[in-house]
């Protein structure tokens, strides 16, 4: 077998804490969707799909058409898929064929896709998206209420899955009073519904941050996505959650993945000489460096430049140097037992020492999903107990 030059485990017993305790918080009513979007936040779609189903989730929330393949491709026939984002026409077919449900925006997609329904003999699946204040998509007031009529008008064609929108900011709670304006907004929408006694399945509107601090706004489902892999969306979120359970410190989400890699050369350097590229780190004493085989083309940040750690043989090693594209160096001055081809973490836990994505974050200023986005989908990721 081929190796990559890094590799990511993931936990199942983290991930099925995480999704317990956020059940534990929504109540047995309320349906848990979790996204899995952009990589499912670096973590993998597939490898996803497959733990979060184990874990007891059978809902997933993808950005686009083509995540939906990938979700499509590794689910059971029991699950179900929802696309908040682009879906191009061109695959408006394959989206209704397999029953994926999609999000509409605008009354074009909804014309669009009755007219391949009626033509395919399916209903297509859809959620009418409103605008409540984030002001990135969704229906206004006037279009709203067309979409309805055209909804009813053509029943036949459509399941009317949910009435949803997307908070903007709810993981701050700064932001407290555009949330409670947003959360009135979407309220009026559901009331003009069951004046029309039209409704939908469910109605849907809150993120991780809502989930854990908003519980007014969870009607019928929530889309899970950061939290799910073990993630608090803020601190804001992470303190609201402390008062409410009055402790000062808790455990309850775990990050799910572990990144790793292995030394790839050690090699000793002299007082006065530079170490990588330019002359950003030189050597005042003797030392002895390990050489890693990643680099910013592998999703680790450029910025933790002689700022950062790798956990070797338990202990902490500093960066020192760039991070080249595909290389990057540590002092392991201090760890004389250090070896080629000894594991290294990059991302969590080694004996006594973790390294958090966190660590990364701060020095960086990437968001936490940020970062795991950027991960390459080329590093294999493996599902662990």
């Amino acid at each position: 077998m081929i190796k990559h030059s890094s590799r990511i485990d993931l936990s199942q017993k983290a991930l099925k804490k995480n999704v317990n305790f956020i059940k534990k918080k929504i109540g047995p009513k309320v349906e848990y969707s979790a996204v899995i979007k952009a990589n499912a936040y670096g973590h993998g779609i597939p490898q996803m799909v497959k733990m979060l189903e184990k874990a007891g989730i059978h809902h997933f929330s993808v950005a686009s058409a083509y995540e939906a393949w990938e979700a499509f491709e590794a689910k059971s026939p029991s699950s179900d898929i929802m696309i908040m984002g682009i879906l191009y026409d061109d695959n408006l077919d394959w989206v209704i064929e397999n029953d994926i449900e999609f999000y509409v925006f605008h009354l074009d997609r909804l014309k669009k896709a009755k007219e391949m329904a009626q033509k395919m003999g399916k209903k297509a699946r859809v959620h009418i998206e409103v605008e409540t204040g984030a002001n990135r998509t969704g229906l206004h007031a006037k279009e709203f209420n067309k979409a309805i009529g055209y909804l009813y008008k053509n029943r036949e064609h459509f399941e009317f899955e949910g009435l949803c929108s997307h908070f903007g900011g709810a993981e701050s709670l700064s932001n407290k009073f555009k949330i409670d304006q947003q959360i009135v907004r979407f309220k009026e929408f559901r009331t003009k519904l069951k004046k029309k006694k039209y409704t939908p399945k469910k109605y849907h509107i809150s993120s991780s941050g809502a989930t854990l601090s908003r519980p007014e706004a969870h009607f019928d489902m929530v889309r899970i996505g950061v939290s799910t892999y073990g993630f608090w969306p803020s601190p804001d979120i992470y303190y609201h959650h402390l008062q409410e359970v009055g402790k000062s410190k808790d455990n309850s989400l775990n990050r799910v993945f572990t990144w790793k890699t292995d030394i790839m050369d050690i090699r000793p350097v002299t007082p006065g000489e530079f170490i990588g590229y330019g002359t950003s780190y030189q050597a005042v004493r003797p030392m002895v460096i390990a050489v890693l085989p990643l680099g910013y083309s592998n999703g680790y940040p450029r910025g933790l430049s002689n700022r950062g750690f790798v956990l070797i043989r338990g202990k902490r090693a500093p960066i020192v140097g760039l991070i080249n594209m595909n290389l990057f160096m540590v002092d392991v001055t201090h760890i004389p037992s250090a070896a080629v081809d000894d594991e290294v973490v990059l991302i969590g836990r080694q004996k006594n020492n973790v390294i958090n994505v966190s660590s990364f974050t701060n020095a960086t200023q990437l968001l936490n999903n940020e970062m795991m986005s950027r991960l390459p989908d080329a590093i294999p990721r493996v599902a662990v107990q």
